[in-house]
Formats: structure tokens, C-alpha cells, sequence
């Protein structure tokens, strides 16, 4: 294994790597789908489920993917090929190159509307809504999400501000972005988190998070804890395994992933602590689903005495979470041209930015409505049961159902059963107490090589409804 060269860089210190690859894993998932899915499950035992599989399933995936990466010193096509030249191992490194791609092309919309709301939030939007107008706070969300002109404006503004993160490299983009957005976005949802503790819902939402409730936990709940535990960790993108490459070679594989998920899985607990004591406060429902985070919360902080200035702080919050994703999303695009075809960091990052920003257009055209008209949808509804899907909703089911766990499949079946041996276990025992546990080494390897890959079979089953 060869020693990476400076110009493709490496983390500063193992806090920068850890801040970093906690902020991939921690995004919109976290802040907006965690919460609305444990409402719409009931809260408690399906909290608890997810615990667990974050741990029986999440955790060996994260060790798994950052190792390889680690281990190889390169990008997920590199990586593949570096144990398996020549074989067809190198489409799975290229279905997580092809998935950050796609994913980051419909994710920057999303975070243009967290970037949309604090704007205007900041210019008091949410302060002080008259009762008979509440309708109109949540009416503002179908606005946005109709208009083409601002949903450009702001895809546009996001992957700038994404491109311009990440082309100035691995320590002084990428690592000192995260040593300045994870700080700052644990503080504020830590202060909306506080300020959710003087309101009279912060009880009932306690109870509702953290009670043993089972009543409204199904076999459909269990499973989609199960799928959120692997999507939530920004595992099977090629994230981790990209940013692992950026590793020494006695960095610790074991704690960094224990690390990264720990942080992950308290931000979405923070989550609901910041969301659900609001929402029962004013008698809101839990089960709200998507608009739980763009129609709930800013009708209901319009209520809140300094309501205007924390809706400014909980939708920066989102911001910042989106941009930590979304940075990994286009260093892992950017590293395949960087690593393989020896361009220049300038040149790729620019490149792949443009490339996406242009792929994300037809998301930004309110779900690709305005580009390709309703035809579109008639066109493939014969693939989704009779129900056609926009761009931006095609995007996302096919993401998240067929290249997020082919990914993460791939990276568990192949570390575990193909990778080498000793180069595996060498990697996991450099700089890691708990790697060199015989006994610790053997259940996670058995784990990755008939657990995970029957929870992932379970999840792509679930999504495509035979589950």
C-alpha cells in the first residue's frame, strides 16, 4: 500500500476526521425525517428498536466501509480495484461514486429550502403571526415548493457554497468546515433542545421519545428503523469509505466508527427533543410526516414568545446539517477524477460541481413538473404501481431503495468475504485496542457476513413493498 501523495491530502488531526465524517452522517436525516418517522411509529419501542440496529447493523457497516477505505488509500472505484483488479467489484465503488452523484443533485433543493426559511425568518416571518393568519405559515411551504425561479436560486447558492467548501482541499476546506459547522450545530440544537425544556410539552415529549410505548409499532415499523439505521449513517454511498481514505495509518478504524455513530444517532434523539415538546405544546400532531419540520414547527413558533428568533436558529441548523452532507456527497464524486484520472482538485471539483448543479436542475423546476411536464410521470407510472413519479421523487426512491443498499451490500459482502485477510485484520488492529480483541474481531466479522446482509435484503424488500 503506498503512501498517499500530499495533493490528495489527509486529515489534520483524528478530531477533524471524527467532526467530519459525523457531519456527513448527520444532515436532513437526522433533523427532518428521524423525528417525523418515530411520530408517525409512536415513539418509544420504535426509538429503541432503532437503537439497536444502529448497533447490530449500522455500526459493523460504518467499521467495514471507513476500513476499506483506510486500507486502500483511495477513492470507491480505486478501492474495489486495489483487491480485486479486473473484476466487476469496481461497479459497486462506482454505484457509490454514481449514488453521491444523484443524491447531492435532489438533496441541494431540499437544503435551499432550509436556506430559504432562515432568510426569511430573518426577516421576522415567523414573529408574532396573528392567530386568524396561521393558515398562511404553512401555506408558505407549497409556495416555495411550486416555485421554480426561487428553488433554482437556491440550488444554485447551495452547491456554490458546497463547491466552494471542498475545492479548496481535505484540511483546509473540508476539515476546517466541519471543525466550524459540528461545533456550532450541536450548540444551537442544544439551545433549541433547552429552550424546549421550559415549554409544558417538554414532559409529554419525553415520555413520547424515551416511554416504552408499543402499541403503535408494527412489523412495517421495525423494518423502517431498520432502513433508517443504514441510510442515517451515510453508509453505502461511499462517503465514509472516501473519507477513511483520508486516514493515517494508525488512525483507530473501531472508535472513529463508534464515535461518528454515537454522534449521529445523539443528534437525532436531539432531534425530537427540539421538535416534539414544541409540537405538543400547541397541540400539534407528532404523526405530521414530512411537514412536521416545514408547516408544524413555523406555525407553531410564530406562537412562541421569541419564536422568530429561534425559527432563524433551528433553520440555520438545518442548513448547516445539509451543507456537512452534502460536502461528503461531492468529495466522494470529485475523488474518483482526482484519484483515477489524476486531475487537479480544482479542476474536479468544479467539473463534477457543474455536472450535478446541472442534473439538479430538473429537481429545482419544482420535481422536473416544469421541464418535462405531467407527462413525465404518466410516462413511468407503470413502473411504481400506477403511480407516477416526478423527477425529484424518481431520484429519491431510486437512491434510497436500489442504490443506497446495492452500495452498502456490496461493501459488506466484500470486506467481509473477498477483501484480503490479512490486509483486514491488519487494518482493523492498527491503532485499535478493541481490534486486536479476537473475539471482538470474529463477531464483527460474522455480523457483516450473514446479519447485515439479510437486514439490508429485508430493507430493499420493505421499500419495493413485498415486506
Amino acid at each position: 500500500m503506498s503512501e498517499p501523495t500530499e495533493a490528495r491530502g489527509q486529515w489534520g488531526s483524528k478530531l477533524g476526521f471524527v467532526l467530519a465524517a459525523a457531519g456527513s452522517a448527520v444532515g436532513l436525516g437526522n433533523l427532518w425525517k428521524f423525528p417525523y418517522i418515530t411520530g408517525e411509529n409512536g415513539g418509544g419501542a420504535f426509538v429503541l428498536v432503532y437503537l439497536a440496529c444502529i448497533a447490530v447493523v449500522g455500526v459493523p457497516i460504518m467499521v467495514a466501509e471507513v476500513l476499506l477505505g483506510k486500507e486502500t488509500q483511495k477513492s470507491p472505484v480505486g478501492a474495489f480495484a486495489s483487491h480485486a483488479p479486473g473484476s466487476a467489484w469496481r461497479l459497486v465503488g462506482w454505484l457509490g461514486v454514481a449514488g453521491a452523484f444523484v443524491i447531492l443533485s435532489y438533496y441541494s433543493v431540499v437544503a435551499g429550502w432550509a436556506m430559504h426559511y432562515t432568510l426569511i425568518a430573518a426577516g421576522g416571518a415567523f414573529s408574532g403571526v396573528p392567530a386568524d393568519q396561521l393558515e398562511s405559515v404553512g401555506e408558505r411551504f407549497g409556495a416555495l415548493y411550486t416555485d421554480p425561479t426561487l428553488n433554482l436560486i437556491w440550488h444554485t447558492v447551495f452547491m456554490a457554497v458546497t463547491v466552494g467548501v471542498v475545492i479548496v482541499g481535505i484540511q483546509k476546506g473540508v476539515e476546517r468546515a466541519a471543525r466550524l459547522l459540528m461545533p456550532s450545530l450541536l450548540l444551537m440544537l442544544l439551545g433549541v433542545v433547552g429552550y424546549g425544556a421550559t415549554l409544558d410539552g417538554f414532559g409529554p415529549a419525553f415520555d413520547f421519545v424515551f416511554g416504552f410505548h408499543t402499541e403503535s409499532l408494527s412489523g412495517a415499523g421495525v423494518l423502517e428503523a431498520l432502513g433508517h439505521s443504514f441510510f442515517t449513517l451515510s453508509v453505502g454511498m461511499g462517503a465514509m469509505l472516501t473519507y477513511g481514505s483520508y486516514m493515517k495509518k494508525d488512525d483507530d478504524v473501531v472508535a472513529t466508527s463508534v464515535w461518528i455513530s454515537g454522534l449521529d444517532t445523539l443528534v437525532a434523539l436531539m432531534a425530537c427533543l427540539a421538535l416534539f415538546p414544541i409540537t405538543f405544546t400547541y397541540g400539534m400532531e407528532a404523526s405530521a410526516g414530512p411537514g412536521l419540520v416545514f408547516v408544524n414547527m413555523p406555525t407553531a413558533m410564530s406562537q412562541l414568545p421569541g419564536g422568530g428568533l429561534l425559527a432563524v436558529v433551528f433553520f440555520a441548523l438545518l442548513t448547516f446539517a445539509a451543507l456537512t452532507s452534502a460536502i461528503s456527497l461531492l468529495e466522494v464524486a470529485a475523488s474518483y477524477f482526482i484519484d483515477e484520472r489524476g486531475w487537479s482538485r480544482p479542476r474536479a471539483v468544479l467539473g463534477i460541481g457543474a455536472v450535478i448543479f446541472v442534473f439538479g436542475i430538473p429537481s429545482a423546476l419544482s420535481g422536473g413538473t416544469h421541464l418535462f411536464g405531467e407527462g413525465f410521470a404518466a410516462l413511468n407510472a407503470p413502473l411504481f404501481g400506477g403511480e407516477g413519479k416526478n423527477w425529484f421523487d424518481l431520484l429519491d426512491y431510486l437512491a434510497s431503495n436500489w442504490m443506497l443498499p446495492l452500495g452498502g451490500l456490496g461493501i459488506s459482502v466484500f470486506v467481509a468475504w473477498r477483501m484480503d485477510p490479512v490486509r483486514r485484520l491488519a487494518a482493523v488492529e492498527a491503532g485499535s485496542p478493541i481490534g486486536k480483541i479476537a473475539a471482538a474481531y470474529a463477531g464483527w466479522l460474522w455480523t457483516l457476513r450473514l446479519v447485515v446482509p439479510i437486514a439490508i435484503v429485508l430493507v430493499m424488500l420493505h421499500a419495493i413493498g413485498l415486506l
